[in-house]
């Protein structure tokens, strides 16, 4: 199964954005987290993928977290400013796509006038956490 899976991945990047939609954007394509650390090789022995559909109430800041897997989001509606513990920030208006960061602890915060949302897509064992919120 997970010679299939690797085959699959493979088939997926290999085909262009064109041959899915007559109309198609790339909105991201790239092999480093939004702190331009490199993405790690995943091995998953029970893929599990979960599309989440996240909202912040505007002057909401969340928890100190990280993400043991690898996940990636595109910010629908307002403004999220994202801080990592090390004091890097990466500020995203709608539209904006982010590549999170695994294992490195961090908090996002609703930073505009109006609720930020945003969609999340984790891919990861179907054992694996979402995210980890720090004590």
């Amino acid at each position: 199964m997970k010679k299939y899976t690797s085959l699959l991945l493979a088939a997926c990047v290999l085909i262009p954005a064109e041959a899915y939609a007559a109309d198609s954007e790339t909105l991201i394509q790239t092999g480093k987290h939004w702190n331009e650390q490199a993405i790690k090789p995943i091995h998953i022995e029970h893929p599990q993928i979960t599309m989440l559909r996240i909202t912040i109430p505007s002057g909401e800041k969340l928890a100190m977290h990280k993400h043991p897997i690898l996940n990636i989001g595109y910010l629908t509606k307002g403004e999220l400013t994202v801080r990592s513990e090390n004091g890097e920030v990466l500020v995203l208006k709608p539209g904006d796509p982010i590549v999170e960061l695994v294992d490195v602890w961090h908090y996002g915060e609703s930073t505009g006038s109006e609720d930020a949302e945003i969609v999340v897509t984790y891919v990861g064992d179907k054992e694996d956490n979402l995210s980890v919120i720090k004590e």
